[in-house]
């Protein structure tokens, strides 16, 4: 494989909102001397914002509610980092993110265990097929026993686990870390953040016990025997496969544990690996280039109103300036100005290579999935599409500012996250999102980025179909459920069937039209 294509590392973070993901974002671009000072998630108004939540909306709430993709440097090695919202509301956009990276980093709070999102996040990993490795975070907190937390994740993450490191002690009475592989003990101080490797000879050292006390050395001895006695070995390839995990334990907001977690990445997480397009598997060392959009973000910088698609670069490489094809179009296109990001920052990049995520200008030509090579017609497989489940009428508040707003609707609906209708019975747009905590997002960036303020009125809804068929057949049906039917963005005919009577008298009388749960059904 090409040295290059070799040194790329290309995860996303995953956990439960609140896990502590924003500040070992911080942390691991810390140790990437990207940032000189990591920044306080919820920091004060003279205070730096954390790099990755850049919205005005994250800053004020302290949470993602958009993956921001970071590239940084370590060990020799590149990573290209996904960072994504912890919050169900956004979950498509993290789905998404899943398809772009070749591994995750499961974070899971000590004190809560495995959560509600982590369980919905891991089964996307699963179904992928995602290496997996695991950081159990706030060991400086009172959390639950060790041993607890080790069970809960292979029950209800259904993955097998491989402590590497284990703690000694917990809450304010945490000393530190013991490395299982290397037999040495990583010390714990939070008043001034010294941290020291000391060699031990191996679990039984008496130099443990003084550093950490009896009661706490027996408690990890205990722990110890069960995990290197009871527990099946590391096996690499069950990590490649998403079978097994291994599992460090630390304090992000501390820095601790930190270090040795990236350093795992760079040891043990894939290079770019082989992805299915419908025609064929595509390698990453193969010389032609090949890509596909996965998330496109509106109004990164406000002052030049930019929509930037993000690209994952799956095999070969591209120069800047180089034309590339785009499948779907047809159409030859010059990526003039790549970017790699830190956040916000971008800084455009003259190579790029399989592995990265990079991020190029789009004039409103992208979609999400959309694919580019070299000139091979085929489109890479598996990016997912959802159905809103959650509806409102969109009402201007003040009429000059139409424009505005059917602006500020088409571009943010480009990103994916919010679905846009015309209805057929009505001017009043129509807005669709997976989670309601998106309308709030609609309505903020609608009024700071285009000025246009709103009112959401909720459509109450069973549920969103696309309707198909032959022609006659869906004139018929929007003749007749006219009310309930609008136009997507492509011109498809959907209908938001109010319950679930009306739903099945459309399939009872309509058996020639095909009713799908997705547009792309």
């Amino acid at each position: 494989m090409n040295p290059e294509i070799e040194k790329r590392r290309t995860f996303a973070i995953v956990s439960h909102p609140d896990a502590g993901k924003t500040t070992i974002t911080e942390k691991f671009l810390w140790y990437g001397n990207v940032i000189r000072e990591a920044g306080h998630v919820r920091a004060k108004a003279n205070k730096s914002y954390t790099v990755s939540d850049w919205m005005k909306i994250e800053q004020q709430r302290g949470i993602s509610v958009s993956s921001s993709v970071l590239n940084f440097p370590f060990e020799g090695c590149m990573f290209n980092l996904v960072d994504t919202p912890g919050h169900q509301d956004f979950c498509e956009d993290t789905y998404r993110a899943l398809t772009a990276v070749d591994a995750a980093l499961v974070l899971i709070d000590s004190v809560n265990g495995v959560e509600k999102q982590t369980i919905r996040l891991m089964n996307v990993c699963r179904m992928r097929h995602t290496p997996i490795i695991t950081f159990i975070n706030k060991m400086d907190l009172d959390g639950r026993h060790v041993l607890d937390l080790l069970d809960q994740i292979e029950s209800v993450l259904q993955i097998k686990t491989a402590p590497f490191t284990l703690p000694i002690g917990v809450g304010k009475l945490f000393k530190g870390v013991y490395s299982i592989a290397e037999n040495t003990f990583h010390t714990f101080n939070p008043d001034d953040g010294k941290q020291e490797i000391i060699q031990m000879e191996g679990p039984d050292d008496p130099r443990l016990v003084e550093l950490c006390g009896e009661n706490w050395v027996n408690q990890f001895k205990e722990e110890y025997e069960m995990v290197t006695g009871g527990m099946d070995p590391f096996d690499h390839e069950k990590f490649l496969k998403g079978e097994m995990c291994p599992v460090f334990f630390g304090s992000a907001v501390n820095n601790f544990g930190v270090r040795q977690l990236l350093n795992a990445f760079a040891k043990l997480a894939p290079p770019p690996m082989i992805r299915d397009t419908d025609k064929r598997p595509v390698k990453p060392d193969e010389d032609a280039f090949s890509a596909f959009v996965f998330k496109i973000q509106a109004n990164m910088d406000p002052k030049h109103r930019d929509r930037t698609a993000f690209l994952r670069i799956c095999s070969g490489s591209f120069t800047r300036g180089e034309k590339v094809f785009h499948v779907r179009t047809g159409r030859d296109i010059r990526l003039a100005a790549p970017t790699a990001f830190l956040a916000k920052d971008k800084e455009v990049i003259d190579h790029a290579w399989a592995g990265d995520i990079v991020g190029i200008n789009d004039p409103g030509l992208f979609r999400i999935g959309d694919t580019l090579t070299d000139g091979e017609k085929m489109n890479f497989t598996g990016i997912p599409d959802f159905a809103p489940e959650h509806f409102a009428r969109v009402t201007l508040l003040n009429p000059l500012k139409s424009k505005q707003m059917a602006k500020g609707l088409a571009e943010l609906s480009e990103e994916g996250a919010t679905q846009l209708y015309e209805p057929l019975k009505s001017a009043v747009p129509v807005v669709g999102v997976v989670g309601e905590l998106q309308f709030d997002v609609l309505k903020f960036r609608l009024q700071s980025e285009y000025g246009a303020d709103v009112q959401l009125d909720r459509v109450p809804a069973h549920c969103i179909r696309w309707v198909k068929g032959p022609e006659a057949d869906v004139g018929k049906f929007a003749e007749e459920y006219a009310g309930d039917c609008m136009m997507d963005k492509e011109r498809n005919l959907v209908c938001l069937f109010p319950n679930e009577y009306r739903l099945n008298l459309a399939l009872k009388n309509y058996e020639r039209l095909s009713f799908a749960e997705t547009s792309q059904g």
